[in-house]
């Protein structure tokens, strides 16, 4: 893959993110905003783009697990550099005050939190997202194939769970960069790494059984 294609489909992935993430910040109803965010991950699938947090889940599949990995690491940068420049566009905008002031509260408690509950939260969280891609990669009905993407995402959220490039968003519309918030969102983004790649592994190692 074409490495100026990467980082089209790769920042445009982190815009469509932050974008379901204001929408998220956005209303009171925790229940329709997560439905509304699902629509992030919908354009996502429906366009191509490349998110980190879907992609990684089939590293295994790759022939070339360490150009894999650099392509994971770009994606990851893509993703970044889209939710950003929503997040900080978005606090030049009316609506960034009230926004900001939303996404800090939700950033503190982040942040205050331990860094092996910040991992479990971040596993559990891909486990959802791989359930969302696959069926939509793979589910030969069409109503599964949506559905999926709106209840793997909407899970996700109303369960607390860590998705690193949304975290990616909030952070950067609250604005509260440091070593300490770069930490955190290293340890989401292993966390996202082995659940997404937990339902894989059992797969091989469940067809190795077999044969």
């Amino acid at each position: 893959m074409g490495a100026k294609e990467t980082w089209l489909r790769s920042v445009m992935a982190g815009i469509c993110i932050a974008v379901g993430g204001a929408v998220n910040l956005s209303v009171d109803n925790k229940v329709v905003g997560a439905a509304l965010f699902s629509a992030g991950l919908f354009t996502i699938c429906t366009l191509g783009y490349y998110l980190y947090t879907g992609k990684v889940c089939y590293l295994l599949d790759s022939n070339q697990k360490g150009k894999y990995l650099l392509w994971l690491g770009q994606i990851w940068a893509g993703n970044l550099i889209g939710t950003a420049l929503v997040g900080y566009g978005l606090r030049l905008t009316r609506a960034g005050a009230a926004l900001a002031e939303k996404a800090q509260g939700l950033c503190q408690a982040k942040l205050n939190d331990s860094l092996l509950s910040i991992f479990i939260l971040s596993v559990l969280c891909n486990l959802m997202i791989y359930i969302a891609v696959e069926n939509y990669k793979n589910n030969p009905h069409p109503l599964g194939k949506y559905l999926a993407i709106f209840l793997g995402v909407m899970v996700f959220i109303l369960a607390g769970f860590e998705h690193c490039v949304a975290n990616m968003f909030y952070f950067s519309v609250a604005n509260v960069w440091s070593l300490h918030t770069l930490l955190y969102l290293l340890v989401m983004s292993l966390g996202n790494f082995a659940g997404g790649l937990l339902p894989e592994v059992v797969k091989k190692l469940c067809s190795v059984q077999k044969g």
